[in-house]
């Protein structure tokens, strides 16, 4: 084989890898977005329930019936 078919051969083996590692990083970043989303709506549905509890109390701060 000619320098110039190895050099083909070890660039084309280098792109296949490369594209192969990008498409693992995407779907990476793919499921880490999916976290972030599901750890976002956990984060709200705590705040609301906290804000709800505190409320309900009557804890100072917010006069129940106030801030709607």
């Amino acid at each position: 084989m000619t320098r110039a078919a190895e050099d083909r051969v070890a660039f084309m083996a280098t792109l296949e890898s490369l594209a192969a590692k990008a498409t693992e990083l995407e779907t990476r970043a793919n499921d880490l977005r999916q976290e972030l989303a599901d750890l976002d709506q956990r984060m709200t549905a705590i705040a609301n329930a906290l804000h709800g509890a505190t409320r309900s109390a009557g804890l100072p701060g917010e006069p129940i019936g106030e801030g709607d």
